[in-house]
């Protein structure tokens, strides 16, 4: 069996309570864009927006070079104008993209995890954003990376975690609050509504189901990179497959 890097990371959903996380692990022959794809299939994002991957290098060298004695602001001072204090945004450019002081951008689907993360003594803070208008976004920590022979048919798989994700075109953080409290409420016009646009009455956002989302990230990568990387409408089999089909649930995969 081939010896392969295998990197495991921590995700949180940003600005929403209660805490939506996971731990999971992917191989480092995987390109940043799957890594952002994993991260969407994980917390609901479906593919029908556009998003961003932003690698934080610079706070990664500061933890690394912390080390050898030299203060923060030694190494802003020492190092500067380097490549390694430069954060890197990773985004398909469909229209034009804006970037932050000190930050480079890089197409996601050109570089491996790897690549990127490979050189990093275990510590690395991602941001996943997706859908601007809603304003999701994901904080993303690698925790381990290590040598191991392994079946490339057992990755990428998520290990644990809490909660179901994100409800496409809710609002946003603070919309999904509302949905939680209408939904914990059960009853009245509001409720109603709101089934009747979810198509669905069966929708619990404290589920985590682990084997689905292992069974997802197995079968619909592929789907999200002929989404965003050949800009391919999904085939029927790959619209049930993200609407969930497969478990007899509404349109929207509830």
């Amino acid at each position: 069996m081939t010896k392969h890097k295998i990197f495991r990371f921590y995700a949180e959903l940003n600005d929403y309570e209660p805490l939506v996380w996971r731990r999971f692990e992917i191989n480092g022959e995987k390109t940043m864009a799957q890594l952002s794809y994993c991260i969407m299939l994980m917390f609901e994002m479906q593919a029908s927006h556009l998003f961003s991957l932003t690698q934080y290098r610079r706070d990664s060298f500061i933890e690394d070079v912390k080390g050898i004695g030299l203060t923060e602001e030694e190494i802003l001072e020492e190092f500067k104008g380097q490549t390694m204090l430069q954060d890197v945004h990773f985004e398909f450019p469909f229209d034009e993209v804006s970037l932050k002081e000190d930050e480079l951008l890089a197409m996601p689907d050109r570089v491996t995890v790897s690549e990127m993360l490979g050189h990093v003594n275990d510590y690395a803070k991602l941001k996943l954003a997706y859908d601007y208008g809603d304003g999701w976004a994901v904080s993303v920590f690698l925790e381990e990376s290590r040598e191991e022979e392994i079946s490339l048919k057992l990755l990428p798989r998520v290990f644990e975690g809490q909660g179901y994700g994100i409800v496409e075109d809710v609002g946003g953080p603070d919309g999904l609050a509302e949905l939680a409290q209408i939904l914990k409420k059960g009853t009245g016009e509001e409720y109603e509504d709101m089934i009747r646009w979810l198509d669905s009455t069966t929708l619990d956002l404290s589920d985590f189901d682990k084997d689905d989302i292992n069974f997802r990230l197995k079968k619909l990568v592929r789907v999200y990179r002929d989404i965003y990387e050949k800009n391919l409408e999904p085939t029927k089999k790959s619209f049930d497959l993200l609407t969930r089909q497969y478990l007899g649930k509404g349109v929207r995969g509830y």
